[in-house]
């Protein structure tokens, strides 16, 4: 059996753009992927803590250090510039695999900067 947790959240960025005309996904700055460990076409959930919004996309990096968070396409309507969101991949593990799984959390600042990253590592041992 298979369970599907968690892998990886970039958690309170900053939309800096919403661009209809592109053809869809969110654009993350590179350096903010790899460090969640989010890869280039993985799909991602992305929840809008402004207004609520909740949809799946995939996600494309932006140039590094740029701090860029772009909403792409149709995904552009659900969100402005200045939007707070939270991003996040999930993965799915058997139950051996779950002994060493440990999510990625990327906390950014307004300005996207990593603040912090943790790693749940300790949250199974609890359950």
């Amino acid at each position: 059996m298979h369970r599907t947790l968690l892998l990886a959240k970039i958690h309170n960025c900053t939309l800096t753009a919403a661009n209809l005309n592109y053809i869809g996904s969110i654009s993350i700055d590179r350096i903010l992927m790899e460090k969640a460990g989010i890869l280039p076409y993985e799909q991602v959930q992305v929840v809008n803590i402004t207004n609520g919004e909740r949809f799946t996309t995939y996600a494309i990096p932006a140039p590094a250090n740029s701090g860029a968070i772009e909403l792409n396409g149709a995904a552009a309507r659900l969100g402005i510039t200045g939007d707070r969101l939270i991003i996040m991949s999930y993965g799915q593990f058997t139950t051996e695999e779950l002994k060493t799984y440990s999510p990625t959390v990327v906390i950014v600042d307004e300005k996207n900067r990593i603040l912090e990253i943790r790693y749940y590592d300790d949250l199974l041992s609890k359950t």
